[in-house]
């Protein structure tokens, strides 16, 4: 059984956060084989403003969302900053910090779910895009291919899950 550190919002500047782990998954297996170990864990420190469980699920809502789509876009600027970024996320990654809007972030990240409910979510969507084309258009990017999306995602989950050290 996983125990936290963090159980709810505690508004942390992710920017700022010290002590995260490195992370970089080849695929989304390596990223669940990591969550897996993470649940398992008998303690993680979380040093975000998530708890495990909600991490997992919103990974696994966002793979979703690539192959049902969003329910709206990022804002007209953001989406033409998003234009300029694109490559350099798609081959580096993204950096921590970035706020969804609260109506945004209530959909993204469940109120209360368990770690292992969590993990479910998430190792169902990945099940998912392995039967399925991830096409919808992403929010900010726009059109992405499915080889894009794969790659978004495994550097989305290393993101999210550099914010969980087990201990």
């Amino acid at each position: 059984m996983t125990t936290t550190a963090i159980e709810s919002k505690t508004n942390v500047d992710c920017t700022k956060v010290q002590g995260r782990r490195a992370l970089s998954f080849a695929n989304l297996e390596e990223a669940l084989a990591d969550a897996e170990a993470l649940v398992a864990a008998k303690y993680v420190r979380m040093l975000g403003n998530h708890s495990l469980g909600q991490l997992l699920a919103h990974l696994g809502i966002a793979i979703n969302s690539s192959m049902d789509g969003f329910s709206g876009h990022a804002p007209w600027f953001i989406r033409m900053m998003a234009k300029t970024i694109k490559g350099r996320i798609l081959k580096k990654g993204m950096r921590p910090g970035f706020k969804l809007r609260t109506r945004r972030e209530t959909g993204a990240f469940p109120a209360q779910i368990s770690p292992a409910e969590g993990l479910e979510k998430f190792r169902a969507a990945i099940a998912r895009c392995g039967k399925e084309k991830m096409t919808a258009p992403h929010p900010a990017f726009g059109k992405l291919t499915h080889d894009q999306w794969y790659r978004l995602h495994c550097h989305h989950a290393a993101l999210h899950l550099s914010f969980c050290v087990p201990e």
